[in-house]
């Protein structure tokens, strides 16, 4: 696709402007608490659109749209209304306990429940599956996406992006992701509605569409499926969304930072409403194009979104999908960075090396390492390219994390009295199970490893049974020796935790339009 002067201009004056607001909005932080949370002031409507444009990027554009092109299909599509269940839930159990201790990080918490250890395993595993496999991955199909639909060099395309992100990230903090993410996350959200009206008209209407694909258009795929069975969904994936909705800190970051208990609900709410458009914004455009341009879509089902976009829009208005694409990364780029540089800052770096860390010099290593980890990024992103399907390389590397985090996390709620070394085992234990079940699955890292694999377990149920396993140890170490009495956590007096009845029907709005996707596309 040939970007015009008209669409090089849109899209630099988009980001100008972006950029521009974001740092202005963002320029009087001089603290941690301002840098990394925002001074604690996010309203509802920010803290909504920034999960959604942190959540949504070509991981989903390029990655989730080719599932959906591919044998897949609209399925995919569970990754984010089951996910929509679960923010809800999470807005009215673990965001009130989160809120009233005032912690800053997901690690931070487990030191206070169990101890320094657990929170120094997290914060580790953390980091190195953001800037390992989230930050690369999110790169690579950035890149991948303007490749396909403007021709730009894909090793160009990476730093491109890996620097707008870096610039406004490293100088403004959440506050100035936050700002960002209100322009960012509209411009996606109605780049990906109007891609789709613009490829439904190409193929006929609803009706045409959905009688030629009727055979994608299900939510629930057979046990023997190869990439989503319905097994796979009931067993492990409401582990992966508590972590994800719950305890995953580039999303619960901007929860941490509302200005009230009834902001965060509403936001995390009003983004699970919004995750409802990924279905006709991402996943279906998908099957439209396999539909339209079957032979360059049947090889390489990544390529169906940027084909889409590359034959369908017209000239005048490339500039704008440029921009919302780009923005689309760059938002989830700009989150991943702060939250993992907020986490090596304050988990590892301030709790395990310099305690007495003055605010200048927390703030300076904070915007280093958004720099450092981006640079990374943009090193090893090009290597991701020898994946069949990106979507399925970070779901499933992220499965070394899953298993454990949830079973500390849950855990520790449920059983008061469980010690600091069950949080330990469960952690630890995460990747060690499920690493030892990739291997003999041949899947993963360990695909191509000489030898037939032992047995055939889809991803999400060996997480499942990690977790169940690392829940069985934890039980029997706190059986042998519980914890003498439950540890106190921390308490802000100035946090209401009384639900706001708008809140709870806000909630139960979007749970019953989520069941009702279901029904229509069971």
């Amino acid at each position: 696709m040939d970007l015009q002067v008209q669409d090089i201009i849109i899209f630099i004056a988009f980001f100008a402007f972006v950029v521009g607001i974001s740092i202005y909005k963002s320029r009087r932080e001089t603290g941690s608490e301002d840098y990394f949370l925002a001074g604690r002031g996010l309203t509802w409507p920010f803290i909504g659109l920034s999960i959604v444009a942190a959540n949504i990027s070509t991981e989903q554009f390029v990655g989730m749209s080719g599932q959906g092109a591919g044998a897949t299909g609209l399925a995919v599509s569970n990754w984010q209304l089951i996910g929509s269940i679960g923010i809800v839930v999470i807005a009215f159990t673990l965001l009130p306990r989160f809120l009233k201790s005032g912690i800053y990080t997901m690690p931070e918490f487990l030191e206070y429940r169990y101890n320094s250890t657990a929170r120094a395993i997290m914060a580790l595993l953390t980091v190195i599956i953001y800037v390992g496999v989230l930050l690369t991955g999110v790169l690579y199909t950035g890149g991948l996406t303007l490749r396909t639909i403007f021709g730009m060099n894909l090793v160009q395309a990476v730093w491109m992006i890996g620097f707008i992100a870096a610039v406004y990230t490293a100088f403004g903090g959440l506050k100035a992701i936050a700002w960002a993410d209100l322009f960012q996350g509209s411009a996606l959200i109605l780049g990906g509605l109007f891609t789709f009206w613009t490829a439904l008209q190409a193929c006929g209407g609803w009706e045409v569409f959905s009688t030629v694909n009727a055979d994608r258009l299900h939510m629930v795929l057979p046990a023997e499926h190869e990439t989503l069975p319905w097994t796979g969904v009931l067993s492990g994936m409401w582990i992966v969304l508590i972590y994800y909705c719950g305890l995953n800190q580039f999303i619960v970051q901007r929860n941490l930072a509302a200005k009230t208990l009834r902001d965060g609900q509403l936001g995390v709410i009003f983004a699970g409403a919004l995750w409802l458009l990924v279905p006709f914004a991402i996943v279906m455009p998908g099957i439209m194009a396999l539909q339209l341009y079957p032979e360059q879509v049947a090889a390489y089902p990544d390529s169906a979104y940027p084909t889409l976009i590359r034959e369908l829009v017209h000239p005048g208005i490339r500039g704008l999908m440029f921009a919302a694409i780009s923005g689309a990364v760059i938002s989830s780029l700009a989150s991943m960075v702060n939250s993992a540089s907020t986490i090596f800052t304050m988990d590892v770096y301030k709790r395990m090396f310099d305690r007495e860390a003055g605010q200048k010099r927390l703030l300076l290593l904070g915007r280093s390492l958004t720099v450092v980890f981006m640079v990374l990024g943009c090193l090893a992103a090009p290597l991701l390219a020898r994946n069949e399907s990106i979507f399925q390389f970070i779901q499933q590397f992220q499965g070394y994390i899953w298993p454990g985090v949830v079973a500390a996390f849950l855990f520790g709620f449920l059983v008061p009295r469980a010690p600091g070394a069950a949080g330990v085992t469960a952690l630890a234990g995460g990747p060690a199970l499920y690493g030892i079940f990739q291997y003999f699955t041949r899947q993963g890292f360990f695909a191509g490893f000489p030898g037939e694999p032992l047995f055939d377990i889809h991803f999400l149920i060996q997480v499942l049974i990690s977790f169940l396993l690392l829940s069985i140890m934890m039980g029997m170490i706190t059986l042998i020796r519980p914890m003498e009495s439950p540890r106190k956590l921390p308490v802000r007096d100035e946090m209401d935790l009384e639900t706001d009845a708008f809140v709870k029907f806000a909630g139960a709005v979007v749970i019953v339009s989520i069941i009702g996707f279901y029904v229509v596309f069971w």
